[in-house]
């Protein structure tokens, strides 16, 4: 990188220093004030010495210690701590992870020269080219396509401390295109055309219009028979990989969850939940609505900050069996 970035004698300094605050996580020191001198014949800038007074090899610098981050700190702080102004330099962050998406195999055929069907029609034309002798073969195979991906949001009392990063994030989501929203408290509301705005300060304002039961009580069996009855015979989750964000608090029958969690699991692809109170080194899943729904889930993760954000991302996009575990 020096070798093809610096062009001159005066930003050799420079260069190693970006290098290592960027590389090695230095911190960044100010540049040393030496008098640079330039030897007659060869050229070369050397470092002067300041007490024998003449020119010197510049010495190596002692080594450092690893520098701080505050978008490192910023990405393992949980959202309930977070102060508005380091919430306002997390949306930026937030709104970059929901484009990720699990990919699946098309039934459509397209060409490319590693298929393994033999692409007749593309022969013919071309063998138009040589008098009709198909010298030139052509090939193609299925393509990837992303997979539907549908996603229900708590947005009762209990997970007040973290609608707002959830739904930033759904907001990129939703513009990444193939992706449904729904929230639910004590019912369901479908959020997809609201949060396909462009502004995700407009998205957020058309959600809590179109929201009538924002910060109340937790039904979760309820909106997820909601969602089987007039979504799923819709085929909205048949294929398509369910992502649950609740922390599991249900007010009413937890049988009913289960219930309701088995006919979800028999549609979808794989089934997703997401708990911003597993942070919690702490946490033992002890409410009764999701001990009911955990038997049905086939990845149980975190939700409290950036960082597990990140690795849900990554998680979902990985998907490539049914159910795999």
């Amino acid at each position: 990188m020096r070798t093809t970035l610096v062009t001159r004698f005066e930003e050799i300094d420079p260069f190693d220093r970006a290098f290592k605050a960027w590389f090695l996580r230095a911190p960044v020191l100010p540049p040393a004030r030496v008098r640079a001198t330039r030897l007659p014949r060869t050229g070369v800038r050397r470092r002067a010495d300041p007490v024998r007074g003449d020119t010197a090899p510049p010495v190596s610098p002692a080594p450092i210690e690893i520098g701080w981050s505050a978008d490192e700190v910023l990405r393992h702080r949980d959202f309930a701590a977070m102060s508005p102004e380091e919430f306002a330099r997390a949306r930026t962050m937030l709104t970059k992870l929901g484009t990720t998406r699990p990919q699946r195999r098309s039934r459509r055929v397209r060409s490319h020269p590693r298929g393994s069907q033999l692409d007749l029609r593309r022969v013919a034309r071309r063998s138009l080219q040589t008098g009709g002798e198909p010298i030139v073969r052509s090939f193609r195979r299925r393509t990837t396509v992303p997979r539907r991906l549908v996603v229900l949001c708590d947005i009762s009392g209990s997970m007040e401390a973290y609608t707002r990063a959830m739904l930033l994030f759904l907001h990129a989501t939703v513009g990444a295109g193939r992706a449904e929203v729904f929230v639910f408290g004590t019912r369901l509301t479908r959020l997809t055309g609201a949060l396909r705005t462009r502004d995700p300060e407009q998205a957020l304002g058309a959600a809590a219009e179109a929201v009538v039961d924002w910060a109340s009580g937790t039904l979760i069996g309820a909106s997820l028979k909601a969602f089987n009855d007039e979504w799923g015979r819709r085929a909205f989750s048949r294929g398509a990989v369910m992502v649950i964000v609740s922390d599991g608090w249900e007010r009413q029958d937890p049988e009913l969850v289960g219930r309701e969690m088995a006919r979800l699991a028999r549609c979808a692809y794989a089934v997703v939940w997401v708990n911003p109170v597993k942070g919690n080194v702490e946490y033992q899943p002890l409410a009764a609505g999701m001990r009911a729904a955990l038997p049905h889930v086939d990845r149980f993760l975190p939700g409290h900050n950036i960082a597990s954000l990140e690795e849900l991302a990554d998680i979902v996009a990985a998907i490539d069996r049914r159910h795999g575990a």
